[in-house]
């Protein structure tokens, strides 16, 4: 693709590393620029409007025009632009944004941690995961069981946790000491004639296995997503959380819940925890608890743990862990106040007043004759496209039938991301109304009747 010397088009080829992007690809396509939101609207630099069906990444909750949240960070950086919280030190939003934290959230938590993304916070939860068992006498006790088809970020440790190839290939991830088991997605990894139920149980029997060959003495922690997000939108099969739950408290392991994406009413309570009966020792958040409008992220963790993170200090001294901008002013104000918004706006409400219909609609897709599965909790969803609808084939990955797809939907007026196995995720700002999940299920439905054109099905 030509583009105008100097442009901002140009410009962006010659000087900028995208992330998450086909490189090669890239040079040849070039960049869709974006300039400004409104509401759940998003729109180019020729002026054309699109619906954000993903949230950006999964995270503007309040859409892209919360005047309330742009105030709250002008108001903190015309007060304090910056400071930190190393050495005693303390700014007074991470303080209100920490406290608030442990007494809205069910799970009970008695200290937050503060990132700047959610890689972050799972990367630190890997290593309080070390530290903790150090300082408890059990030095072996430090691998991390998680699933394939997870996504726990992008740094070393993160990417380790993940289990999607894409984020492995020449990266020389993972590293030791992170294990994984079967993703828990029914359509796909059932064998032929299991009951759901049988699934879930060969699941679980899996990962005790696993454990007791390990060595229990050897496993750390087991770190899962409630509603499996970027590998595909897996809502957790009936009873599979609450027998794994026993098992990692049998052996004294930690159980990570990696709330990024669920986190912040996204499957209708405010952590996917609730929705999924979860009880975790310890919690990452990011994205939407600032609903993206600035960088961070936050651990939580119980008091049990904190007390034996005390005992290190008495110990070594410094509890050598943090970042620069580990609760940020601006990102901590940002948040707090988001976290009001919610409150203020009666979001939970809210999404459990239009997630029915968004749930109605999305299954409806699962009728076409290219959708071999739709499925999703809350207001997040996904329709997996296949080729062979009753044997359950997706198509050749050269096809490229998902990407496809997510094109012909901005032809419509609508953003989603194409994720493996040519899913399309939909995540729509939790401010989305009814009428607008119409036109955002039109426009999704208008794309797959393009590439019902295109591309045919035997199914």
């Amino acid at each position: 693709m030509k583009h105008i010397v100097n442009s901002p088009q140009a410009r962006d080829l010659r000087s900028h590393l995208h992330p998450f992007t086909n490189l090669a690809a890239h040079a040849e396509v070039g960049p869709n620029i974006f300039l400004r939101g409104d509401g759940i609207h998003v729109y180019d630099d020729a002026g054309r409007g699109y619906i954000e069906g993903l949230a950006g990444l999964w995270c503007a909750s309040l859409g892209f025009s919360e005047e309330r949240l742009v105030d709250a960070a002008l108001r903190q950086m015309k007060a304090l632009p910056f400071y930190h919280n190393f050495a005693h030190k303390a700014v007074e939003p991470a303080i209100e944004l920490a406290d608030y934290l442990v007494g809205k959230v069910s799970p009970p938590m008695g200290k937050v941690f503060f990132t700047n993304s959610g890689s972050e916070a799972n990367d630190t939860q890997v290593k309080l995961v070390r530290y903790y068992n150090n300082l408890r006498g059990r030095p072996e006790k430090k691998k991390i069981i998680a699933r394939r088809g997870a996504y726990h970020g992008i740094t070393l440790a993160a990417a380790s946790l993940t289990g999607l190839q894409y984020s492995h290939n020449a990266f020389d991830v993972p590293l030791p000491g992170f294990l994984h088991v079967t993703c828990p997605h029914y359509y796909h990894y059932a064998k032929e004639g299991e009951s759901e139920a049988e699934f879930v149980a060969r699941l679980v029997a899996e990962l005790e296995q696993l454990i007791e060959s390990e060595g229990p003495e050897t496993i750390g922690a087991f770190i899962a997503e409630p509603v499996m997000g970027a590998g595909g939108v897996f809502p957790p099969p009936p009873g599979y959380f609450e027998a794994i739950e026993p098992l990692l408290r049998k052996h004294d392991i930690l159980f990570i819940a990696d709330e990024v994406i669920t986190g912040f009413y996204r499957t209708g309570r405010m952590l996917g925890s609730d929705t999924c009966g979860i009880r975790p020792d310890m919690i990452s958040m990011a994205k939407a608890l600032s609903g993206g409008y600035q960088p961070i992220g936050a651990v939580m963790i119980t008091d049990e743990i904190h007390e034996v993170l005390v005992e290190g200090s008495r110990r070594y001294g410094l509890f050598g862990h943090g970042f620069t901008y580990s609760g940020h002013p601006v990102p901590a104000a940002v948040a707090l106040e988001t976290q009001r918004i919610y409150d203020a706006d009666a979001i939970e409400t809210h999404v459990g007043a239009i997630s029915p219909h968004f749930q109605a609609r999305l299954r409806s897709l699962g009728q076409h004759p290219l959708v071999g599965e739709a499925r999703g909790v809350g207001l997040i969803g996904a329709i997996e496209l296949v080729e062979d609808k009753a044997g359950r084939r997706n198509f050749d990955p050269g096809k490229k039938v998902g990407p496809w797809v997510a094109q012909a939907a901005m032809e419509h007026g609508l953003i989603v991301r194409a994720l493996v196995n040519d899913t399309i995720a939909i995540c729509p700002p939790l401010i989305v109304t009814d009428r607008q999940i119409d036109q955002l299920f039109d426009a999704l439905g208008a794309a797959l009747e393009d590439a019902q054109a295109a591309f045919g099905t035997n199914g």
